[in-house]
Parts: structure tokens; sequence; C-alpha cells
């Protein structure tokens, strides 16, 4: 069930140790980086509350799960193919538009998978099983372009404005990888038909006829976020900043919509909304999802900096060059790849654990535990000059990684009935993805404003968000 998380799992680590390469290779500055990374949480917030929606309403042949995963991998192998043969800047980021699009139809059912063939004390240790796979998908796609120049010879450089054919020879592989992988998945396990999965979680409260009082709620909820989008674009512009943040106004001004249309439905008497559900969804979820988006929005603000910044903060702290055509920034860049394949190797161990340390000391305690870890190692890139040595803060980092991929999930299954799981995961995954968001919209204008243009304190930035998602984790309520 969780074997085609290894492909997923692949296409991901090409994009979080490949992506701002590729940009950079093609003429990108450091503080443009953030704003091309965005089609990651858009494409996100997006399409996996769409998909978890649909998929619970889906059953076919292949269950209700697997036809989407099987999709959503075939359009990505496509994607990677594309992206490392992009010509220009823009060409690059269509490609991965494309590329984040369809991976995430083909990542979000997994959860629900797991989560609807699972009963309640199998979870911690299912979803933990599935952070296995996700390091062992990572180690190889983050190791891949070290290991095919030093141990196949395939070249490392290229002439400017090219990238290296041991990084196109890396997405190659990696769609032929998750096809495979995917395929085995959804050719070997089967799915329970939705009227056989056991409630084993409570119910949510009804809200497909909403009183008066409700309905009321809902539309001043509406009307705030409508004007609460209108007063960012209106100082944006005011204060001529930067144009990204329109795209947070723009977020907010339709999510306020979205609202009132709900609304006016059920007010003219729909019992289905259609997509628009997912909106009431969003507003009754349960209180632990609210803890947890606290949580979440500390936490990936760190680790989406991590990724856009790790390469180019290591190449000028400890390589010392920001010429992507270089030797030197490519060497850096290769060993970031072995430090990204480091920490998820430590994830795919430390996963094991997992389940027999949160039976002792709970899934609440583990999880903030673990992401003070996860601080530390941000820390450490930081604090630690000699390159080599960049691999003990890594092992930090894996714990961290370990319990943000499996201990949330385990959590929130055991919070939701199972006829809304696949979209109260895709919700979940929302959270994951607006600290993105918000992130590719701020982080470009506060290095270079803030920080100097210096990529390595945006990895001290990082620690100190991962600091303040340890402490929020110790207020997620116990179940």
């Amino acid at each position: 069930m969780c074997c085609g998380l290894f492909g997923v799992q692949i296409v991901w680590g090409l994009q979080n140790g490949s992506t701002s390469r590729i940009f950079q290779t093609l003429g990108a500055q450091l503080d443009q980086l953030p704003i091309l990374w965005i089609a990651a949480p858009i494409t996100g917030l997006l399409v996996q509350p769409l998909i978890g929606h649909w998929s619970d309403r889906t059953w076919g042949p292949l269950g209700r799960r697997r036809p989407f995963l099987l999709a959503g991998s075939i359009l990505t192998a496509i994607a990677l193919v594309a992206m490392p043969n992009a010509a220009s800047i823009w060409t690059a980021s269509l490609a991965l538009w494309l590329l984040t699009a369809s991976i995430n139809i083909a990542a979000e059912p997994f959860r629900a998978l797991v989560a609807d063939a699972l009963p309640e004390e199998q979870r911690t240790e299912g979803f933990a099983v599935q952070v296995f796979f996700i390091g062992a998908g990572a180690v190889f796609a983050s190791a891949l372009p070290w290991i095919l120049t030093h141990w196949f010879g395939v070249a490392a450089t290229a002439p400017p404005g090219l990238l290296p054919a041991s990084v196109r020879l890396t997405f190659y592989i990696g769609a032929v990888g998750l096809l495979a992988a995917v395929a085995w998945t959804v050719l070997t396990t089967t799915e329970r038909p939705p009227e056989s999965l056991a409630a084993d979680a409570p119910d949510l409260v009804n809200h497909a006829v909403p009183s008066t009082t409700g309905a009321a709620t809902l539309a001043r909820s509406g009307a705030l976020w409508i004007l609460g989008g209108i007063a960012i674009a209106g100082f944006a512009y005011a204060e001529a900043l930067e144009r990204e943040i329109y795209v947070l106004a723009a977020i907010a001004f339709v999510f306020g919509l979205a609202q009132l249309a709900a609304v006016a439905m059920r007010r003219g008497g729909r019992q289905s909304l259609g997509v628009f559900e997912i909106v009431e969804d969003i507003l009754h979820m349960p209180r632990l999802l609210r803890h947890l988006a606290l949580v979440q929005f500390f936490t990936w603000t760190s680790l989406f900096a991590m990724w856009i910044y790790t390469v180019p903060a290591v190449a000028a702290h400890h390589y010392h060059t920001a010429d992507a055509s270089s030797a030197a920034y490519n060497a850096g860049a290769d060993w970031v790849g072995v430090l990204f394949a480091g920490y998820n190797g430590v994830a795919a161990i430390a996963a094991l654990a997992l389940p027999w340390i949160a039976g002792r000391i709970g899934r609440r305690n583990l999880y903030a535990a673990s992401l003070a870890l996860g601080a530390l190692g941000l820390a450490g890139f930081v604090l630690i000059d000699d390159p080599y040595w960049l691999w003990v803060p890594t092992i930090g980092i894996g714990c961290a990684w370990a319990a943000i991929l499996s201990l949330p999930y385990a959590m929130l299954a055991s919070a939701v009935p199972p006829r809304k799981m696949g979209v109260y995961m895709g919700i979940h995954n929302m959270f994951l993805v607006l600290p993105q968001l918000v992130a590719a919209t701020l982080l470009g204008a506060v290095v270079h404003h803030w920080l100097g243009n210096q990529a390595i304190l945006a990895l001290g930035l990082a620690a100190a968000a991962m600091t303040a998602a340890a402490l929020a984790a110790l207020f997620i309520p116990d179940l």
C-alpha cells in the first residue's frame, strides 16, 4: 500500500533539491527564487482538497483512491521529462506548475488510503511505514546526481545556461521510478467500498442545513475575508510593495466570495454544493485540526525556506561562490543533495521507532520534541563552517521530518469520520501549503531587504520558525 510513496517522494526529492539549481542556471536572481517556487503552494492549495473531496465520492473498478494515484503519476512523469529541458526561466516555471499539480493529484490519496484501511490502533504504525518509503525515495532522488557523477562519470558541469547531464538524467530516472512504484500500489492493493468502512471516529456536526444564526455567521465571515483581501491589496499598492503580496490578497478575496456563495446556495435550498462544500468543511473542521494548522504554519514556513535556500546558502557560505555555472557551486549543490538524502535516510530509520516512542510519551510530546531537534539541525547549518560536518545537523532535521510526515496524519485520522477522510486530509494539506505560499510571497523581500541577500541567514530564520512550531505542538489537544 505504501510502496507508491517511494516513487512520489522521488519527485519531491528532485523538486526540492534541483528546482533552485535549475532556475539559477537559467539566470534567476536569488531574490526571485521564492516567487518562482510559488507553483508548489498554489497548486497544493487548490488541488489537494479537491482531490480529497472527489475521491471521497468516487467508486469504480480501481476503488476511490487508486484512480487518482494512477492518473497523477502519468501526468507527473510527463512533467519530469519536460522540466530539465526547459530553455528559459518561464518555461521552467510552467513545467514546475505542471509537475506540482500532477504530483499533488498522486500524493494526496495515499494518506486517505492508509486511514481508510487501518484501524485506530495501527494508524501510527501505518503512517510510520509511509515515512519509511518516503525517506527511501527521497534518499534515492537526492543522492542520484552525486551517484551519477562519482560512480558513473556523468558530467556534473555544463556551459552557462545549461543543466549538467547528471541533473537531466536524474529527472528521467525519476519518471520511470515513479511510474513503477505507483503501478505496484495500484495493482496490488484493494480498497474497501465506502459502505463497509467502519465509523471508528466521531462524526461531525451536520451542516447541510445551517441555522439562521449559523448562516449569518458564515456570511459575516465571508464579508470579512473579502474586506481583508481588499485591505491587503490596498496596502501593497499604497506602499509600492512587491507584486507577490497581491497573491495573498486574491486568495483572501476568493475565499470570502466562496463562503458567500455557499451560504447563498444553502439559503436557496441546495442540499449538495459540490466543491463549495469544501468551504463549509473548512469552517467546521475539528478542534484538533485547528491546532495542527498553527503548528503547520511555522513548520512548513521553515521547511520551505530550507528547500529554497540551502543550495545557494551552502554554495555561498561554505563553498564561497554564487556563480551557478562554476564547479564549486555544482559541487556544493551535489553535496546538498547528499545531505538531503541523509536527512531523509534518518527519517526512514527514525520512523520505525515512532510507534514505540509514541506509545510511551504520547504523539503530542513526541511531535514537539522532534520539531525541536529539527530547529537545532537548521541552526547547525548557520553555525558550522566546514561543509563536511553539515551531516551532523541533518540528523536532527531527519528526526523532525519523520514526525512531520506521520504523527499529524495519525492524530487527524482519529479525529474525523471515514466519509470525510479524503477531504480533511486535503484540508490539512492546505495548511502545509498556505505557509509556503506566504513564504513564497514574503521571503524574497525579507532576504533582500532585511538579511542583506545572505541565503545562510534565511536558514537561521527557518530555525526560528521550527522552534515556534515545537512550542505550538505542546498545546495540541490529546485525543
